[in-house]
């Protein structure tokens, strides 16, 4: 069981690592502007989601950590987003912004820094 959630862990990190990539850049590789700028990168004690187009009433916003534990979850999301990392331990987590109807409107991930 072990060995199989290493192996998940890994393949999962480095589908992320891919997307997060693109994260950084203010237009994405295929020509759309991201929705979310964060900063600190790396985070220490909080972390600011800031939405860069207007955001669709009733999205939400889900942080996972990388052994897939949901950490957080903000609904009905409104220019800008600060998360207490308190609860959190060093390490990297993903998160995803999905609309209200569940669809994914954009994921990558940050790193805690402790």
């Amino acid at each position: 069981m072990r060995k199989l959630l290493l192996i998940a862990s890994i393949i999962l990190l480095s589908t992320i690592t891919s997307q997060a990539q693109t994260t950084r850049m203010s237009p994405s590789s295929d020509g759309t502007e991201r929705v979310i700028k964060m900063y600190p990168i790396p985070a220490t004690a909080f972390i600011t989601f800031e939405f860069q187009k207007q955001v669709e009433k009733g999205a939400t916003v889900l942080i996972h950590s990388l052994a897939g534990k949901k950490m957080y979850e903000s609904k009905n999301l409104v220019g800008k987003l600060t998360i207490d990392l308190g609860d959190f331990i060093r390490g990297i987590y993903f998160y995803q912004l999905v609309d209200p109807g569940g669809k994914l409107i954009e994921s990558g991930k940050f790193q805690v820094s402790k």
